[in-house]
């Protein structure tokens, strides 16, 4: 009896699906990822260049004539002499006295404003009293006044008062509360359950002894997060500081590094040093995105942006 061979065919090969919607979304996330970090680098490689040879071939993408030394300069390890013969403009910045100033008026204005917004935002929550949410409404109108309405009349208002070139001039119209601040806050405590406030209360504590003991330990998230948010804010501003503060002993970086940049007895801007100063004034922005960045974006989520 003959034995029947069977030979098997060899299986066809799978026909690869391309997912050309998911091909252009990432060749789009791409491209969004260059043109936003190209800036970013721009400032990096002009820092790390040389002012004549910058100038000489400034289409180069790369640093033209890798050098270190503009930090030196910014940070007043440098000599004038030495700053020049590298193509500096020969100004000086004091960068560790406005870097001072940069973080005392940051830390007040972070430390104030979250403290006070908070406890609108608990009034606003708990509290009961007429026009309670209509008053809520107005102020929250406040979000739709663009800054520059209020600049005059805050200008005006610091230099009646005598409080020009001073700390307490340009903290002033931020310290107290904002109205983003105040609803970021306001639908977090509302989801806040309100069973531990009243076992509180019938323990005796009163509405301030509740916010400060029951409230504020569980609510640190989001005041971790607004104090991110408003310390970004208040370090990269630049008008109201400018306008205010004129003085040296209270002039903040930002203000700094303009004036820095208009000071060119030798002709062109000191492009390289202002570069080197601006990536070290940026240094406590992407510390703090870095590790808290993730927490920022949940606890955003989490307060009803949803």
């Amino acid at each position: 009896m003959s034995s029947i061979t069977t030979v098997s065919q060899p299986a066809a090969p799978r026909k690869i699906k391309i997912k050309w919607g998911k091909v252009l979304s990432w060749i789009v996330i791409i491209l969004a990822l260059i043109v936003i970090l190209f800036p970013f680098w721009w400032v990096i490689r002009t820092s790390l260049s040389t002012q004549r040879e910058m100038l000489a071939s400034p289409e180069s993408l790369a640093p033209v004539g890798f050098t270190t030394i503009n930090y030196a300069r910014v940070l007043g390890q440098v000599d004038t002499e030495t700053a020049v013969a590298a193509g500096g403009s020969g100004q000086q910045i004091n960068f560790w006295l406005f870097l001072r100033n940069s973080i005392i008026v940051t830390v007040l204005v972070v430390v104030g404003q979250t403290f006070f917004s908070a406890l609108a935002a608990y009034a606003f929550a708990r509290l009961k009293f007429p026009f309670r949410d209509k008053l809520f409404f107005v102020y929250i109108t406040g979000l739709m006044v663009p800054g520059i309405v209020t600049l005059i009349p805050n200008f005006l208002l610091i230099r009646d008062l005598q409080w020009d070139n001073t700390y307490l001039g340009i903290i002033a119209p931020t310290f107290l509360m904002s109205p983003f601040a105040v609803f970021f806050l306001r639908q977090f405590f509302l989801g806040i359950n309100k069973e531990l406030e009243e076992a509180a209360s019938l323990d005796g504590a009163s509405k301030f002894g509740i916010f400060w003991r029951i409230v504020i330990p569980i609510s640190g998230p989001p005041l971790a997060t607004l104090g991110i948010l408003t310390f970004v804010t208040t370090w990269n501003t630049y008008l109201w500081p400018f306008l205010v503060g004129k003085d040296e002993s209270v002039r903040v970086l930002t203000v700094a590094l303009a004036i820095f940049r208009s000071q060119t007895p030798q002709g062109a801007p000191d492009w390289t040093g202002l570069m080197a100063a601006t990536i070290i004034s940026m240094i406590p922005t992407l510390i703090l995105f870095m590790l808290l960045g993730r927490r920022v974006v949940n606890n955003i989520q989490f307060s009803g942006f949803k």
